[in-house]
């Protein structure tokens, strides 16, 4: 028998807002994530990782890829505004930084501007005294002779980024991997705001395999996970490796059954999508492809 007493005063209480959390549609994953995309050449990676961003609703993306100009076609459908295409170059991941710390101070600047520009209004309406130098700043000497509010690229909300790494096997990004690692480790963090919270940027990973010696996705990665797409492969060992990942959900043979079924059931370009942190409102962690879901008592009893 277990018996419990109270410890009064020690409850937990988080916190009201997740750094970096953003609201997204009610049948797509949180935000922000680190995606992983494993499968073999031509299988439909790109395919696939360019129809979530699309679904995610991201205002643009950052690409990292020395093949960018032969998918070009599908990521003209991504609004991609900085391209890094040399792998081997590490200082491309504090480029990224950077511009994701750039758009937190020019959000701060904005906040920042429109409460000195509301101040003014105020203090003209009511007629007090105002400061020459926040009028000059504010006043536009044109046709009208106005007040020209601030303006914001994103309209004072926080821009969603997407940084996508595709065809990296065997670059020094993924072989000299602190860089890498740091950044998906604070991918959410990243961009802080003095108010609270942050920018934040999702990642998606584009690999061949789950599992490399050297020159592929590392450990330390592939524990942030937070959603995983996974083509056809012949590859138990990966399955296993991959099963593993699912933090003890189900079983490795029940597993088995939900990649099978995804596989099977999913199309030519069939892929299962596990969701490591689904919103609790989605049926299941699983599904076949985007499009539907993978309820797993109803699975087992269809397979007996």
């Amino acid at each position: 028998m277990l018996s419990t007493q109270n410890v009064k005063g020690m409850q937990i209480t988080p916190p009201k807002e997740t750094s970096g959390a953003y609201e997204t549609s009610p049948n797509m994953p949180k935000m922000h994530c680190v995606t992983v995309i494993v499968g073999k050449r031509a299988a439909g990676k790109s395919v696939a990782a360019i129809n979530l961003i699309e679904k995610m609703g991201f205002d643009y993306t950052i690409a990292v890829s020395p093949t960018m100009n032969s998918n070009k076609e599908l990521m003209e459908r991504l609004n991609i505004e900085h391209t890094f295409d040399d792998p081997d170059d590490l200082t491309c991941i504090d480029k990224i930084k950077e511009i994701i710390n750039g758009e937190a101070r020019d959000l701060e600047r904005y906040r920042h501007e429109m409460k000195e520009y509301n101040k003014l209004m105020r203090d003209i309406k009511n007629g007090n005294a105002v400061d020459d130098e926040t009028m000059l700043k504010f006043f536009e000497h044109n046709e009208l002779q106005e007040f020209i509010k601030p303006k914001h690229r994103w309209n004072g909300q926080k821009p969603r980024i997407a940084v996508l790494f595709d065809d990296m096997l065997g670059s020094l990004i993924y072989s000299r991997p602190r860089k890498i690692n740091a950044l998906s480790t604070y991918s959410r963090h990243l961009g802080q705001l003095e108010e609270g919270g942050s920018i934040g940027v999702s990642l998606y990973f584009l690999i061949q395999s789950f599992k490399m010696q050297t020159g592929g996705l590392n450990r330390v990665i592939r524990n942030q996970c937070t959603q995983l797409i996974l083509f056809k492969t012949k590859d138990l060992g990966e399955l296993n490796d991959i099963a593993d990942s699912c933090g003890g959900e189900i079983s490795k043979e029940t597993f088995i059954k939900v990649y099978d079924y995804a596989i099977e059931t999913g199309g030519s370009h069939a892929f299962l999508f596990i969701d490591l942190h689904r919103k609790p409102s989605h049926p299941s962690m699983f599904r076949v492809c985007f499009e539907k879901f993978i309820i797993i008592d109803e699975l087992i009893k269809k397979k007996n």
